[in-house]
């Protein structure tokens, strides 16, 4: 079992910043990547980023691509998501998960942890 813990959601105005962590614990040894989903209201769940454990490849969402910085401290098992020039379209519960898979995979059904969510919401 690995257990995901988010933290770092909140309200901001539109043009601002916040920064996600998740910080994982367990039985982490084989974990492949690590990512951040996100949820917004009457929507399905949707790929935001990934980054693979072992050689920090990173994986982004074209519509986060250029703003949104996916980062990982090994020591501390924790995958963090800066997210700056945020829009009210980035509003949504945002989800930290676990790949076990042997490559990369956005199919969220391969995706074996998820965290309970943390809620980011961006005011016009």
């Amino acid at each position: 079992q690995v257990q995901l813990v988010e933290s770092g959601g909140g309200l901001v105005q539109a043009g601002g910043s916040l920064r996600l962590s998740c910080a994982a614990s367990g039985r982490t040894f084989g974990v492949y990547a690590m990512g951040w989903f996100r949820q917004a209201p009457g929507k399905e769940r949707e790929f935001v980023a990934a980054i693979t454990w072992s050689g920090g490849s990173t994986f982004y969402a074209d519509s986060v691509k250029g703003r949104f910085t996916i980062s990982r401290d090994s020591a501390k098992n924790t995958v963090y998501l800066q997210m700056n020039s945020l829009k009210p379209e980035d509003t949504a519960v945002y989800y930290c998960a676990t790949l076990f898979f042997g490559r990369m995979t956005f199919t969220q059904s391969q995706w074996t942890y998820w965290g309970q969510g943390t809620q980011v919401t961006v005011s016009s």
